[in-house]
């Protein structure tokens, strides 16, 4: 049996009544002057995903994906931490050790990994545009696909030795060396 006209206008009646005050409400604070608009912008969102256990020894941790803008994170002890796709942007990781640490796919813009400890470490496709690298230990690191400045490539290339412990690259050929 199909409900009266009469019946549906009692329960229009009755929505209205209980939806009327929340309406209301919508309506008035929607045409009230807004306040300022707060917004979260890209940086704050990464910072809240980003790895905040700043402890100096991460030795052998699983940090694949973490992000570490800003961090100050020199002389932390990284030695065969999996940073696999991390993002390292203006971060200090000067004297830091990260021999034997797999970087690959790693981005480090604005990176300084001055007199750090990178031997056996693995830079395999990392994007480390504006990093800088002064007197840091590279022997048996790949860097192979790694995407570097033109100068920076060159000082690396100046003291490249040795062959990388599991991929067996000489650190050297992975710069491209000539």
């Amino acid at each position: 049996m199909a409900p009266s006209f009469q019946s549906f206008v009692a329960f229009g009646r009755r929505f209205a009544l209980l939806l009327g005050p929340l309406l209301a409400l919508v309506l008035c604070c929607s045409v009230l002057p807004a306040g300022p608009a707060l917004a979260i912008t890209a940086p704050e969102l990464r910072a809240q995903r980003s790895f905040q256990d700043l402890d100096p020894d991460l030795r052998g941790r699983n940090l694949q994906q973490q992000e570490f803008l800003k961090a100050s994170m020199e002389g932390f002890d990284l030695r065969d931490t999996d940073l696999r796709g991390a993002v390292f942007n203006s971060s200090n990781l000067r004297q830091a050790d990260l021999r034997g640490a797999d970087l690959e796919d790693v981005v480090a813009f604005a990176t300084r990994f001055d007199g750090a400890d990178l031997r056996g470490a693995q830079f395999r496709n990392a994007m480390l545009m504006q990093s800088r690298f002064r007197d840091a230990q590279i022997d048996g690191a790949d860097f192979s696909d790694a995407v570097l400045d033109l100068p920076e490539q060159k000082a690396l290339c100046a003291r490249a030795s040795g062959r990388h412990p599991v991929t067996g690259v000489a650190t050297s050929e992975s710069l491209g060396c000539r």
